[in-house]
């Protein structure tokens, strides 16, 4: 060990082959566990700070990540949907990570950047917490974060208009003669969660209605949890006629337990949801969302990214992808899932 480690030294401490720890340090694609390994063996012989250092400085992975809380989440999949392509277009593969919304698993993720398994990095955490800003600032690869940061957070951001779109669902149930109008919410320490809270009760406010903690319930943002937490706000207040879910799998959750207690949507409960997924228009009933743009903020994020790898320093750019309300039976009324069907109620089509 006096003339130092060797790249088979390093691949027996890794417990991979000598190929694989030449691919690795010469920044040719290798599998990402394969990487962490190597690097990780050659941290403890020594070797990070000199050979291996030198060698990732100057070399690009062409690698991207995309860290987002719940790869099972439709509207994360609208937003890998047009990441990838873009991405691919200019000579990246994508890197999936799901964590599950754990803040320690996404901080993991930003402080592997200084490993350059990946050019740059799309994150989407439902939760903004100090040691992610840490993190951030002293991030190695350029970072795009998808969802809001705390002003004067200098990364590149692209972010819902929530608030507003919380503002069309409730105005939508209003002008349909609902009163009282619930909320059904996740975590209200989220991003989504707080400004959607908050969007609900400066809605009623503008359009006079009351608050009524009684018709606000606090859940998850899960088709299993939002059908528990549109149980218990029916258990206390049966006679609410709308919910304002905060995501669609909560909405779907709600129709569930709503069928379930034999009440008719929307004739009894009209039920909104919000993100306006594919989920949304193949409920039953079809299920009025509120599409916050996530397939429109992947893109930007991708396209964003993009930039900084091509060498852009600039100020850090904020991105606000606006909302559109989309109407679906479940405040229209059954009729129009049987037109857009052509179902004509007679055994056969219009």
């Amino acid at each position: 060990m006096a003339d130092g480690p060797t790249i088979n030294t390093i691949a027996e401490r890794a417990g991979v082959s000598i190929a694989s720890v030449s691919r690795v340090l010469n920044g040719l694609p290798t599998r990402q566990e394969t990487v962490r390994k190597v690097m990780a063996a050659a941290d403890e012989l020594g070797y990070v700070r000199n050979a291996v250092a030198r060698s990732l400085k100057s070399r690009r992975t062409h690698q991207v990540a995309f860290a987002m809380a719940d790869v099972g989440n439709p509207a994360y999949l609208a937003m890998l949907r047009e990441i990838q392509p873009v991405l691919k277009a200019a000579g990246y593969r994508l890197v999936l990570h799901s964590t599950d919304a754990v803040a320690a698993d996404e901080i993991d993720v930003l402080h592997s950047l200084g490993e350059r398994y990946v050019d740059g990095l799309i994150m989407s955490p439902l939760r903004v917490t100090e040691a992610h800003l840490r993190m951030l600032a002293t991030a190695r690869a350029p970072v795009v974060i998808i969802g809001s940061v705390p002003e004067g957070t200098r990364v590149d951001n692209v972010r819902a208009d929530s608030r507003t779109g919380v503002r069309l669902a409730v105005d939508h149930l209003y002008a349909l003669g609902r009163r009282r109008i619930a909320m059904i919410n996740g975590p209200l320490d989220t991003v989504p969660g707080a400004a959607r809270g908050a969007a609900y009760r400066e809605a009623l406010h503008d359009l006079g209605l009351p608050y009524d903690e009684s018709l606000v319930q606090i859940g998850d943002f899960y088709r299993p949890e939002g059908a528990r937490a549109v149980a218990a706000l029916l258990d206390r207040v049966p006679d609410v006629d709308a919910l304002m879910c905060a995501n669609d799998l909560i909405a779907l959750g709600a129709l569930d337990v709503l069928r379930a207690a034999g009440k008719r949507v929307p004739e009894d409960v009209a039920v909104v949801g919000m993100d306006d997924t594919d989920l949304a228009a193949a409920s039953w009933p079809s299920l009025t969302s509120v599409s916050l743009g996530s397939a429109e903020r992947g893109k930007a994020a991708a396209e964003l990214l993009l930039e900084r790898l091509r060498g852009d320093a600039g100020e850090p750019r904020v991105v606000t992808v606006p909302p559109r309300l989309a109407v679906r039976a479940s405040t229209a009324g059954p009729d129009y899932d049987r037109r857009q069907s052509g179902y004509d109620g007679e055994g056969g089509g219009k």
